[in-house]
């Protein structure tokens, strides 16, 4: 045995095995930081690791990447597994690429004490904003055709593609020659495959999940009230994770890109300043 290896081995005798470990790093997050994620994850907890992520770089609560908050609520017990089921269908659908350009309608059950009405629904297809939406008795064609029509009064100028189901509503002869009319073109997804209008059936899912259901409306006058909020939250305030996680009336007023940006430059000034206060302590001790 060479002799330094003996005389490591004997300074070593009787210590921990540490070597090779973890060094801290400037930019690592604080110890209070990692507790104002957790805790902002328990104040929010049916918000998923990125949308809460953003939601607490826009409120300036803690700047840090989505990898990061993940790991940090990892270790925290938080973070559960999902089964995800993948499909290859729909690859080849061409995205909008400005708004109003793509609108997506379709019909929702709502049940209000028992009583079903029908939840018919005008959305975006580029900045996911709910253009206009009623909740109606019936569901006939005419109804279908007066919320579109309320949907382009608020946007006169807009002549988009509108995109709906097979339903007989959309088959309607009347249907079309509204259409025409109003100066859009109309196409409808395949049969039996709900996921080709899949931004409106997402929105009308997430509805009856954090709203219809938890609020249990007793009437189709408190459930008018209880989706109107809804909408407004969801339009202006909530987080849309298929837009990078901005609100739909910040796409829509094409402000996805300073957004962007101002979370960048808060990404970078807060390692800077991680790095600033790990200088200091090290300089203090």
């Amino acid at each position: 045995m060479p002799r330094s290896t003996y005389h490591t081995w004997k300074d070593r005798y009787g210590k921990p095995n540490d070597h090779n470990g973890k060094i801290q790093r400037d930019w690592w997050l604080a110890d209070w930081e990692k507790q104002a994620i957790v805790d902002f994850h328990d104040a929010h907890p049916l918000e998923g690791y990125r949308r809460l992520t953003y939601m607490m770089m826009d409120a300036d609560v803690v700047s840090a990447s989505p990898a990061t908050v993940y790991r940090v609520l990892s270790e925290a017990g938080r973070m559960g597994k999902r089964a995800k089921a993948s499909s290859s269908k729909g690859n080849g659908f061409k995205q909008p690429e400005k708004p109003h350009d793509h609108w997506h309608v379709d019909i929702s059950y709502i049940n209000c004490g028992g009583t079903f009405y029908y939840l018919i629904t005008v959305l975006d297809g580029f900045s996911r904003m709910i253009v206009h939406h009623e909740l109606r008795e019936s569901m006939k064609e005419l109804d279908v055709e007066i919320v579109c029509q309320r949907a382009l009064e608020k946007h006169p100028d807009a002549k988009p593609r509108l995109i709906s189901d097979n339903g007989p509503q959309f088959l309607a002869g009347d249907f079309k020659a509204f259409v025409r009319q109003s100066g859009m073109t109309h196409v409808r997804t395949s049969p039996y495959y709900p996921q080709s209008n899949g931004k409106l059936e997402r929105f009308h899912g997430t509805l009856k999940q954090e709203c219809v259901r938890p609020a249990c409306p007793r009437d189709a006058a408190e459930a008018i009230a209880k989706i109107a909020a809804y909408v407004e939250h969801y339009n202006t305030r909530r987080l849309h994770s298929g837009i990078g996680y901005i609100t739909p009336a910040d796409r829509m007023a094409g402000k996805s890109k300073a957004i962007h940006e101002a979370r960048d430059r808060k990404l970078v000034e807060a390692r800077e300043r991680r790095k600033a206060e790990a200088k200091a302590a090290r300089q203090a001790a």
